[in-house]
């Protein structure tokens, strides 16, 4: 089985700061880019993401009834650096309803109602090979994203809901986790007899 890519926090940045953020275009893909690593929705997911399920919770931002894989619906905390992003973007492109990524044409100028999962996919793409990574999926960014709230001490059970996963195996597979023995993780949890 293939596990995929995972970018370092150094190269995360460098992504989503790859787009020039004193274009229309490089807004929009800051935006995008910032909500996929930091949020790790799925492209259909990026895609389809309309300003109405944007809402606070617990006084968070948060995607609230997003609907996933499967036609699994979840909820996803966004954090106010991300939100700012989207902010930008969106007083920029004077969006205020209706789905939140749309196409910019060469010209700066925002043209229709929304954008395609083969967009999503270019826009990944192009910010990738800006920064000297070839192979980076859109998906990639979905599995840096478990991976960098792991590493930041996210519980295991929190990622499985950011993501929308049904099966925690699926989850572990996404941080690239294995099981260790030697120095098993309730070896010293502090009921054991001292010395």
């Amino acid at each position: 089985m293939r596990l995929g890519n995972w970018l370092t926090v150094e190269q995360s940045i460098a992504l989503w700061r790859a787009p020039d953020g004193n274009k229309l275009k490089g807004k929009r893909d800051r935006a995008l880019l910032a909500l996929l690593l930091a949020c790790g929705l799925r492209r259909h997911e990026a895609a389809g993401l309309r300003l109405e399920h944007l809402e606070q919770r617990e006084e968070h931002w948060a995607i609230v009834d997003l609907k996933g894989k499967a036609g699994h619906v979840r909820t996803v905390p966004v954090p106010g650096w991300v939100m700012e992003e989207l902010r930008v973007w969106l007083n920029a492109a004077g969006i205020d309803r209706g789905k939140i990524f749309r196409r910019v044409t060469k010209m700066g100028r925002v043209l229709g109602e929304g954008m395609t999962e083969k967009a999503v996919w270019h826009i990944v793409k192009d910010s990738s090979k800006r920064i000297g990574l070839q192979k980076l999926a859109p998906h990639d960014l979905r599995r840096t994203c478990a991976r960098l709230c792991h590493s930041a001490g996210g519980e295991l059970e929190q990622i499985q809901f950011l993501l929308g996963h049904v099966s925690i195996q699926t989850t572990e597979r996404y941080l690239g986790c294995k099981q260790r023995i030697q120095s098993a993780v309730n070896d010293r949890i502090g009921i054991e007899p001292r010395p």
